[in-house]
This record gives structure tokens, C-alpha cells and sequence, in this order.
């Protein structure tokens, strides 16, 4: 959740084929954008060329901004194409082995927690909170919550705790941010990195889609009292976290497309005109088949509103991953 380029921001908050095989969908990023994010770079997106793999979390009231990473349908065709693209490439690689889909999948988790000083209101959280953090992303993902089953695990590999003022907040789309990742992100593409601090605009957080080349940035952002048992009221069980992860690895909002053409790309999601906030009841934006999946961890309504993936996303996520994550 988050302008996810997948950024979800908090100044909204008064506002309002099931088998895990390999399939073809696509790939790409949104954010949910502040003010200030969406002029922080040349044509209102960030400043690399709109690091079109990133998407966000918004909070109610962000609904009248503009998110600079929504995707055209351009955007949706092209990401398709590379999709496609990767997953020749994965199977030429394992001459044919490619077409096997991985059972599981163990995700290692390097967690960075940016602080501007040792206090708690510096951004120096316990490591209770991350490992919290760690055991809502395996529920989730396991379908422990009450949604599909998908085939991924977390394992914190370690946490890294980082003083230095100049990255506190994190900016989205600043050179701060491209210099923090720079210098702190490890791994390969299997490892999700993850920064954890105040961040800029009132968001929640943001992620980067896959893609074929590892860039610097690849990973998730999310606000660090936004895990459980944080600070951040209605966003604070955890659920920013599982929401970025979701775009780490290759889903859209709910609401991408709106109504029309493939929206999310994902056929066992009804389609929805707009992001759903707070925790609404029988909400039905759109006339095709279906109320609007409020609950599903990839909307932006509150944690205790979200719950579940669908099988769809679940196989999308493993098609996404032996493409663009798999070894």
C-alpha cells in the first residue's frame, strides 16, 4: 500500500488460473504520489526516468492526487511483452527446465532501518516490531489469513541499523533515497531489501516491480511505525509491508485499469474504478461481475480491512518470479 510505485500516503486518512504454474502476466509499478513527490523531478514523477518500477500505499485523502507511476495501457502492453520476453529467455537458459513452475519459494529478507538519531522518534524501532513484521508477511503469504496460499516464505537474514540524518526521512525519487540504496542494498534479485524509517509526503510506503537487470534500487520502502505495533493508527498491523512485497513481486492495485481492458491482469479480481478506503461494506464501482475486493491486500484500505490473496495472484507472483527473481 503506498504509492506503490506502490507509495500509499497517510494524509489520507480522512478521506475517504489457481494453479502455481507459469503463466504469462505482467509486470510494472504505480505510485500513490504527494504533492511534493509528484514535483520532485522533471514531467511530475520521480527523478530517474519515472523508475516505472515502482508502486505505493495511500492513505484516505491522497485520493486527489495524482499518482505519477499509474500505468497507461501503453505502459501495461509493454510490460507484458517483457514478461513474456523473460520467461523465453528462463527457459532457453535451463534448456527447458524453465517450464517448471518452483513449489516454494524461501524469500531472504535483509531489513535497513534508517534512523536519524537513537531515540524512537529518531527511527530507532526494536527488533521485535521487524521480526513481528517478518511473521505478518508469512501468515499472508502462507494463506494463513483467510486468502490463497502462495508459494512464498520470508527468512530474516539480518537487520542493518544506519544513522545518518541526510537519508532521514526518505525522500521518494531523491538522490538521497538512489545514494541510501546504493550503498546499503545487498544481494541478489532473490533478496527482498527492505528500508524502514519516517518517510517524505505522508506516505506509507513504496516498492520496485521486477525487472530483468538488478537496479540499485530494487526493494520496498515502508514507514517504520507502520509495522506491528506501531504508531501509525489503521496502518499499523503490518499489512503496508505485505502489500509493498506484493508489488516487489509483480502485482498491481486492485484498481489498476479501473473498469476497463485487463485491469490488474489478474482474472480472480472483480474489477474496481478506484482505490477503496477505510473499511467500506457492499462497494461496487464497477458493472462487471463481483464487489469490489476491499479485502484484498493489494487495495488501500486499512490493515484490519485487508486480508487475502487471490489464486490468481498467488500463480502471477510465481509466474513473475521464475522470469525475473528465480536463480
Amino acid at each position: 500500500m503506498g504509492l506503490r510505485p506502490n507509495l500509499l500516503t497517510r494524509r489520507a486518512a480522512g478521506v475517504a488460473s489457481t494453479t502455481l504454474a507459469l503463466l504469462l502476466s505482467t509486470a510494472a509499478v504505480g505510485v500513490v504520489p504527494a504533492a511534493s513527490a509528484v514535483s520532485a523531478a522533471p514531467g511530475g514523477a520521480c527523478a530517474e526516468p519515472a523508475d516505472s518500477h515502482t508502486n505505493a500505499r495511500v492513505k484516505p485523502g491522497a485520493a486527489a492526487l495524482h499518482d505519477p507511476n499509474e500505468l497507461t495501457a501503453k505502459q501495461v502492453r509493454e510490460r507484458d511483452a517483457d514478461l513474456a520476453a523473460a520467461l523465453r529467455e528462463r527457459a532457453n537458459f535451463r534448456t527447458g527446465a524453465g517450464a517448471t513452475a518452483l513449489a516454494t519459494v524461501t524469500i531472504p529478507v535483509v531489513v535497513h532501518v534508517i534512523q536519524e538519531n537513537s531515540t524512537r522518534a529518531g527511527g530507532n524501532i526494536p527488533d521485535s516490531m521487524i521480526t513481528s513484521q517478518i511473521s505478518v508477511l508469512n501468515q499472508a503469504y502462507a494463506g494463513a489469513t483467510g486468502g490463497a496460499a502462495t508459494a512464498f516464505a520470508f527468512r530474516l537474514d539480518s537487520i542493518n541499523r544506519v544513522t545518518n540524518p541526510s537519508w532521514y526521512p526518505i525522500v521518494y525519487g531523491s538522490s538521497a533515497e538512489r545514494s541510501m540504496k546504493s550503498a546499503l542494498r545487498v544481494g541478489g534479485k532473490n533478496t527482498l531489501n527492505i528500508y524502514l524509517g519516517e518517510l517524505s509526503d505522508d506516505l506509507l510506503g513504496w516498492a520496485t516491480f521486477p525487472q530483468r537487470k538488478l537496479a540499485s534500487t530494487d526493494g520496498v520502502v515502508a514507514l517504520n511505525e507502520s509495522l506491528p505495533g506501531g504508531t501509525a493508527t489503521n496502518y499499523n498491523q503490518g499489512d503496508t509491508g505485505t502489500h509493498e512485497v506484493g508489488h516487489w513481486l509483480n502485482l498491481y492495485h486492485t484498481f489498476q485499469g479501473g473498469c476497463g481492458g485487463s485491469g490488474d491482469s489478474v482474472s480472480d479480481t472483480p474489477a474496481e474504478a478506484s482505490p477503496a478506503y477505510q473499511c467500506p461494506t457492499g462497494r461496487d464501482t464497477c458493472s462487471a461481475t463481483g464487489l469490489d475486493p476491499i479485502t484484498n491486500f493489494m487495495d488501500y484500505t486499512y490493515d484490519s480491512c485487508m486480508y487475502q490473496f487471490t489464486p490468481g495472484q498467488a500463480s502471477r507472483m510465481l509466474t513473475a518470479w521464475n522470469a525475473y527473481r528465480a536463480a
